[in-house]
């Protein structure tokens, strides 16, 4: 079992074999799970694919037109 410690302010530490298991970095969202049993399920909250690259909205001006027009700059 792993535990953790509630800080004054609610705060707690998300311990490393968690985060590991979650795959958790900084700035990650987590989704917590009331079960009717009082059990609380956390989970990795799901990831936009644009939210993984921030490039990936541009890729509308990635055809050979725009890289030739744009190969001297």
């Amino acid at each position: 079992m792993i535990t953790s410690k509630v800080t004054s302010k609610a705060q707690t530490t998300i311990p490393q074999p968690i985060r590991n298991a979650l795959h958790l970095r900084e700035g990650d969202e987590i989704i917590y799970s009331i079960q009717p049993d009082g059990r609380v399920v956390i989970s990795r909250a799901p990831v936009a694919p644009e939210a993984e690259d921030p490039f990936a909205t541009f890729s509308e001006w990635d055809s050979e037109a725009d890289r030739k027009a744009y190969a001297d700059f």
